[in-house]
């Protein structure tokens, strides 16, 4: 006998996926949502951080023949990094060289910064940003023509009826300093009056190393011409570690004694400090030197313990740290580049890199709200936040 109810299995199985569509949609909705969590985030961070390095054991589980070539292949890679320590003396080598050649550059540069010598207008014929971006038609150019030639005469006069005029570039490298970041932080106000001296920064290499030299003029603060700030390299493969080698790296930096005139050390200051007497009811006032913020405590590096089984304390590792990547930018890309770092064009490349990381991340998070199904910033009273570039 037929049944009088026969089970519609297509229709069955037709619910049964749109069930599951639905589920999965849900499901989409509530991993989106939980995402977005803080909470959820920093926890699911925290799980994978600790899952990083991990070995997976497949190693440890190869049969000993394998693991035999795999010494061998070892044995390879530890060649291919002494081959690699080679490549980097001889491309340290080549820097020596080229620095040959860039010295009588510089030192022309010296000279017209200092004000020694004038350059000739040829030496000058160098286009402007706005010379650049003028567009004009060619009435108005010879219009601007005749007015140019008025207004030089003008010039001329005013400059015979002047009495003096600045020698060179006032400040050169002062300006430099407070125009980048990473020196900028170092300089005091009590620094600048100082550091208006300083007329000149130049690199003196040295087998596997490198010598900062500063060169001041003669000023009321300290006798020295030249500050020196040397930093030693290393470009050898540790025996221990060698697969942890990548490249030459500084491993110690040396300064120079400064020699202050009285009272014009700007890297220590007198406190007064209040005692009193344990016995009988007595204050007295005691004074003391203590270590003050300055530009010049750079020329003073924290002593590095020598020996194998020394160690550095985790402070003195971050204050060798920053020394070392202050002394290296100023090595590699401010004495290079000085005039741009004064005209800040440099710093404007620099610019420019972060702030398109800093727009990456931002259509980042736009997407993660529009892919929200709870984020209606409208439904809140709120207008859409507008992008700004910082």
């Amino acid at each position: 006998m037929a049944d009088e109810n026969p089970v519609d299995v297509e229709a069955a199985h037709e619910d049964m996926d749109a069930e599951e569509e639905v589920d999965a949609t849900e499901t989409a909705k509530l991993t989106s949502k939980a995402l977005q969590d803080p909470q959820v985030l920093a926890a699911l961070q925290e799980r994978l951080g600790s899952m990083v390095g991990t070995p997976s054991g497949y190693i440890q589980s190869l049969p000993k023949v394998v693991k035999r070539r795999i010494k061998a292949l070892k044995k390879l890679q530890a060649e291919c990094t002494n081959i690699e320590a080679k490549f980097y003396e001889e491309v340290h080598a080549l820097e020596v060289k080229y620095a040959a050649l860039y010295s009588p550059l510089f030192e022309k540069r010296s000279k017209v910064v200092t004000g020694a010598v004038e350059p000739a207008d040829e030496e000058c014929d160098w286009p402007s940003e706005d010379e650049d971006e003028l567009a004009v038609s060619d009435d108005l150019k010879k219009k601007v023509a005749i007015e140019d030639s008025e207004e030089k005469k003008e010039d001329k006069v005013k400059e015979e009826k002047e009495e003096e005029s600045p020698s060179g570039i006032p400040e050169f490298w002062l300006t430099i300093l407070k125009n980048v970041e990473i020196t900028s932080e170092m300089i005091q106000d009590h620094d600048e009056p100082i550091l208006k001296h300083l007329q000149d920064v130049k690199v003196k290499f040295e087998d596997m190393g490198f010598t900062l030299e500063f060169y001041f003029t003669p000023n009321e603060f300290f006798t020295n011409s030249v500050l020196t700030k040397q930093y030693i390299m290393k470009c050898q493969p540790d025996p221990k570690s060698p697969f942890s080698f990548e490249g030459p790296e500084i491993i110690k930096c040396k300064g120079c004694k400064i020699d202050w005139k009285t009272g014009k050390n700007v890297t220590v200051k007198l406190i007064k400090k209040k005692q009193k007497h344990k016995s009988k009811s007595q204050t007295r006032f005691i004074t003391k030197t203590v270590q003050n913020d300055s530009f010049f405590n750079f020329f003073s590096p924290p002593d590095v313990p020598e020996g194998e089984d020394a160690e550095v304390d985790e402070e003195t590792e971050a204050l060798l740290g920053a020394d070392f990547e202050i002394g290296h930018f100023i090595r590699e890309r401010i004495v290079p580049r000085a005039v741009l770092y004064f005209t800040g064009e440099a710093l404007e490349d620099e610019e420019f890199e972060e702030e398109e990381g800093e727009e990456e991340g931002e259509e980042g998070e736009e997407e993660d709200d529009d892919n929200d199904p709870e984020f209606n910033p409208q439904a809140n009273g709120q207008k859409p936040a507008e992008c700004k570039q910082q």
